[in-house]
């Protein structure tokens, strides 16, 4: 069931995406050459716990996620848990972050190179952003949830990458994950109509190869079956008479620090 947001609920879920978009800023300052996955949870939940949230992702399923963020390395897709890995010249992580307080939850994620990355790392970067703002442009009052899925796979597909077809977006609120889920691929004009109040965590996962996937031993861990590169940018979003508003946008006095 699809449950609409008041706008104070909606300011609920916007003071998270704060705190999780302010926790990327932070993430993009510390991810380096040499610097270990696990280093970057531990800044991550000091941040998000000294804001006066907790992390939406730490116990969360079945195994337990073991950590307060998800740190997804080159051909990990999703879900990486974070580990003594260093990090190394060349590499891209995506960082997901989740955060809950008032009863709410935010949930954005942004992939970062590591020092230099070659050209078709940084087109895969780019079409994955491209393609999370095509989606965001159509998630309107009086559309479709098809709408968003296909913009999304147009834009990640005419740009010669591949969108997963596995993974979702989904709603979001007082759950981390709520109704209804959003592919990242699809037809305009099929699925749920969008409504105001809805909030939608909107987060393509775009790969260079096959968009097929496979899901490792540690049971998080989820990789391209081929094992080339995949990106991952999301962000939340309230549906509002007035079009779509992002709920994860950072300080802009935090990002001058």
């Amino acid at each position: 069931m699809i449950t609409l947001k008041s706008d104070r609920e909606i300011e609920l879920i916007r003071k998270n995406g704060r705190i999780v978009a302010n926790t990327l800023a932070l993430m993009r300052r510390h991810a380096a050459p040499g610097v270990t996955t696990k280093e970057l949870d531990g800044i991550a939940e000091d941040y998000i716990r000294g804001e006066g949230a907790v992390p939406s992702f730490l116990g969360y399923g079945e195994p337990p996620y073991p950590a307060a963020i998800c740190t997804s390395v080159n051909e990990a897709v999703v879900h990486g848990v974070p580990d003594g890995r260093a990090l190394q010249e060349g590499d891209i992580v995506g960082i997901d972050v989740g955060a809950s307080s008032g009863g709410f939850h935010g949930d954005g994620a942004a992939t970062l190179p590591i020092g230099r990355i070659d050209d078709e790392t940084g087109r895969l970067l780019a079409a994955t952003q491209a393609a999370l703002a095509a989606g965001i442009a159509k998630a309107l009052p009086g559309g479709r949830l098809g709408d968003v899925s296909a913009a999304i796979q147009g834009a990640a597909e005419d740009a010669g990458f591949s969108v997963v077809r596995a993974l979702v977006g989904h709603g979001i609120g007082r759950e981390m994950h709520e109704a209804p889920q959003i592919p990242n691929y699809g037809r305009a004009g099929r699925g749920v109509r969008l409504k105001t109040g809805m909030v939608l965590a909107l987060e393509p996962m775009i790969n260079i190869g096959t968009y097929e996937v496979e899901l490792l031993d540690d049971e998080w861990t989820i990789v391209t079956a081929d094992r080339t590169l995949s990106a991952h940018f999301e962000h939340t979003v309230a549906i509002t008479e007035d079009g779509p508003v992002i709920l994860t946008v950072a300080d802009p006095e935090f990002l001058d620090q």
